[in-house]
């Protein structure tokens, strides 16, 4: 009797469990498309002696993203930067505020050329309707001419 019982235990355990594991959302990726316009509002940049054109130093770029679907969103990133004559190295984290408050936060570590920079980002924290976003995120930058003086 009580072995049948036991199993009838089992049986709506394994019922319940199913049917919570069935309820669960499942978690689709997606693909967003945008255009992002940026520009340097803080530039700190120590030029490496004996090196013509070699710099290293921190940027701050802030501007807007628009989305596919008609959505925008401010952007702000920080990049740390290692460079000769507007090409290397760089790391940058930077974060996307929708107009819902909601964020996505980014880093990537990749090089920039002297007109275009390509990369790769991983999509490592999110807020709001964002939040325990994972993924990756890729670039494609045009960068405008620098003027007299200018470093990228």
């Amino acid at each position: 009797m009580a072995t049948k019982k036991s199993m009838w235990v089992l049986l709506t355990v394994f019922i319940i469990a199913a049917w919570l594991l069935g309820s669960v959302a499942q978690v689709m990726a997606e693909t967003w498309k945008l255009k992002f316009f940026n520009h340097v509002t803080k530039l700190e940049a120590l030029p490496v002696p004996g090196a013509e054109g070699h710099f290293v130093g921190t940027m701050v770029r802030e501007g807007v993203s628009v989305y596919e679907n008609g959505e925008l969103a401010w952007h702000k990133g920080v990049i740390i930067f290692d460079m000769v004559k507007g090409i290397g190295p760089f790391t940058q984290y930077s974060t996307t505020t929708f107009q819902d408050g909601s964020t996505i936060t980014s880093y990537t570590k990749s090089t920039a050329g002297s007109a275009t920079a390509e990369w790769t980002a991983e999509i490592i924290h999110g807020t709001g309707r964002f939040q325990g976003i994972k993924g990756t995120a890729t670039a494609t930058t045009k960068f405008l001419p620098l003027e007299k003086g200018e470093i990228r």
